[in-house]
């Protein structure tokens, strides 16, 4: 019995060492750069409130996500659930099925990946969709980066959600 209780010690003590010295990889303000996110931290109701331009001059992407023009998005709502299913509602009225995944890569950071999904489609089966670069992301607000090839270098249209209440 003495036996048994030490052993189920030693295996306790091992395993709270080893989750004490563990480091959490969460998305801060400062961004994703290196670091893992979660799929939970994407989950609910967004509001697009802005669109922004770094390297490239405003309004020079004429249509983002093959549908419409960067502005057209602004006010528009993404409702995102944890199983990855989602959509997104212009302010238009205008409305797009997505299924949507975080990307975690090494040395590529961290990115939120979708696709659209059209009536008879399956995720599965839907090959083409769309990374964006998290910017950062907490439990109010998100920031997502486009990537636009500009000459030799990479310009990004970025997105400002704020999380519905």
């Amino acid at each position: 019995m003495k036996k048994i209780f030490q052993t189920t010690f030693a295996i306790l003590a091992l395993a709270i060492a080893f989750t004490s010295c563990s480091t959490t990889k969460n998305a801060s303000s400062a961004g994703t750069s290196g670091m893992s996110v979660t799929r939970g931290k994407f989950v609910g109701t967004w509001n697009l409130t802005n669109v922004s331009y770094d390297g490239l001059v405003p309004n020079a992407v004429q249509n983002v996500f093959d549908q419409a023009p960067a502005s057209a998005f602004i006010g528009s709502v993404w409702k995102l659930t944890n199983s990855g299913n989602g959509i997104y509602t212009l302010a238009n009225g205008q409305s797009q099925t997505i299924f949507w995944s975080v990307y975690n890569q090494a040395g590529a950071g961290t990115q939120f990946q979708f696709k659209k999904i059209y009536d008879g489609d399956k995720a599965k089966n839907v090959q083409e969709g769309y990374r964006l670069v998290i910017g950062a992301v907490n439990d109010a607000t998100m920031t997502l980066q486009s990537p636009v090839a500009v000459g030799n270098g990479t310009g990004y249209v970025i997105y400002t959600f704020t999380k519905a209440q």
